[in-house]
């Protein structure tokens, strides 16, 4: 199974903000979410709602999983500082 994987409107502009080696490596790990949503590392947030977390390098990319309809919605892209605000 093939997940699309999609960028709120919020987290993609964050994520155009970055220097390119930074949007590279983040684009990279996305990408492998469409393969497995579930990565290892990976960490399920508390709190309401069912987000999900990766870490690349300082930054931090939040995530919805919906595998009703094989659906990863980025939500949040951003330094590991900022990101949980």
């Amino acid at each position: 199974m093939v997940y699309e994987v999609k960028f709120t409107p919020s987290a993609d502009r964050t994520l155009n903000r970055l220097d390119l080696q930074d949007q590279r490596r983040i684009i990279l790990r996305v990408e492998e979410l469409a393969v497995n949503p579930r990565p290892p590392g990976v960490k399920k947030l508390a709190g309401p709602g069912d987000l999900w977390r990766i870490r690349v390098g300082d930054y931090r990319v939040i995530y919805q999983i919906n595998d009703d309809i094989l659906l990863v919605l980025i939500v949040t892209v951003g330094h590991r500082g900022d990101v949980y605000r």
